[in-house]
């Protein structure tokens, strides 16, 4: 497998290097070379900022095909917590977990409950004086990838403990063995994803030797076919519908937050939001905050790119729902999971993709010669050159990825420097 693997896909036959896409990336890992986009895969952290910003349908995303869950004796759905948005009134939810079973699957989780099981343990850690604070969720893999590269000095205060999904998937595998007899092998964990992170995180996890989900499907690859497979009000498979208010709230940003026994916490969608407040937290300037939830798409995971709904619409009900089940109560939790079954299995290592060289006087070296070329590049982060930004082509420079000529305004805004200068004499 890939050092780096990831969801986000770029098809070069749709790609007219338009460079909108540019921009959008958080950690700058789109180039534009030869007139098409290029993906520094060691930089990518699959938040889809370029999948929704792409008018040519360019960036695509990598899932399992349904039909691949048929590899397993027993099959198990686990359907992301912002499904609870992404159907009109007229369907009920657990229609919509009968649609799975007839679809191929032996069995449907609800994320939600795992959701309810974490929140218990997210306010043990919380009253924990040991805990560096503010505490930061790992329900966002992007964020948690984003911190991994742009943040290093914020690792340790991200949560060891483990997103919903993944508690899920450990829950519903100790319980068909203890139940059932069956063998870990013979149980096919299958995620229905929201967003590109989450399917990375499945096949390359943070913090895990190995994740406890064998695949993850697009929401949108099945969305027709569970509408089709709908027979409202047919209860023919068992569903008992566990989740509190507070776990089906996950769906929606602040969610989260609302299940913890504090008011010192901060919810923030939007990568270029939450980019402005991990800023102040890495230079100290949020004391007052003990939790920190943090979103790459808007509305939070109602927003996320393999959803079929318009976010703010998913995000009304997904709120709607949440508040029309019963209250959550840690005593209601039957869990086959202690702390230590949801907790990481390894220590998350920074990547020090951003760093100029591995030696500290020869990136010191480089980083003088960066701002030498920046200061004569024109400043204006036009894009024609396919770097996001000017000191990104400057970077690129450093590091022989491109050359001086690729500035297409270059020599223009030196004659027009010089004709000032002269002036100015």
């Amino acid at each position: 497998m890939d050092k780096y693997w990831h969801s986000v896909v770029l098809d070069n036959d749709y790609c007219n290097g338009c460079t909108n896409c540019l921009s959008r990336c958080p950690t700058q890992a789109i180039r534009v070379i030869d007139g098409k986009a290029k993906i520094m895969k060691e930089r990518c952290i699959d938040c889809g900022e370029c999948l929704k910003i792409c008018h040519f349908h360019a960036k695509g995303t990598l899932s399992d095909n349904l039909e691949k869950i048929f590899e397993y004796k027993y099959k198990v759905a686990l359907p992301s917590i912002s499904m609870y948005g992404q159907f009109s009134a007229e369907y009920d939810i657990e229609d919509i977990f009968q649609s799975l079973y007839r679809l191929g699957f032996d069995m449907v989780y609800d994320v939600a409950y795992a959701a309810d099981i974490l929140t218990k343990y997210q306010n043990e850690l919380l009253k924990d004086p040991t805990v560096e604070k503010p505490v930061i969720s790992t329900y966002c893999p992007a964020i948690t990838r984003l911190i991994q590269i742009r943040y290093p000095s914020l690792i340790d205060n991200i949560t060891r403990l483990e997103a919903p999904m993944e508690i899920a998937a450990r829950q519903v595998k100790k319980k068909l063995m203890a139940e059932k007899g069956l063998k870990f092998e013979d149980i096919g964990v299958f995620y229905i994803a929201q967003c590109p992170a989450k399917i990375t995180s499945i096949i390359q996890p943070l913090g895990l030797e190995k994740s406890y989900i064998d695949g993850g499907i697009s929401l949108e690859s099945i969305y027709s076919r569970l509408i089709k497979a709908v027979d409202k009000g047919s209860r023919d498979f068992p569903i008992v519908q566990t989740a509190s208010g507070n776990g089906v709230g996950w769906g929606m940003v602040g969610g989260q937050s609302f299940g913890l026994d504090t008011e010192r916490y901060l919810a923030v969608d939007g990568i270029e939001e939450v980019i402005r407040v991990l800023d102040k937290m890495e230079l100290g300037k949020l004391p007052e905050i003990d939790f920190f939830e943090g979103y790459a798409c808007v509305t939070g995971c109602s927003g996320g790119v393999l959803n079929v709904e318009n976010p703010f619409m998913a995000k009304a009900r997904v709120r709607m729902k949440s508040s029309e089940l019963k209250s959550y109560n840690p005593d209601d939790i039957d869990s086959y999971l202690t702390r230590e079954d949801l907790e990481w299995d390894k220590e998350m290592e920074a990547r020090t993709i951003l760093k100029l060289d591995k030696d500290f006087k020869v990136a010191l070296k480089k980083m003088a010669e960066l701002e030498e070329i920046a200061n004569k590049l024109p400043g204006i982060d036009c894009g024609a050159c396919g770097a996001p930004t000017c000191r990104a082509l400057a970077e690129d420079i450093v590091m022989n990825r491109a050359q001086y000529s690729d500035c297409l305004l270059l020599g223009r805004y030196n004659r027009r420097r010089r004709k000032r200068e002269k002036h100015e004499d």
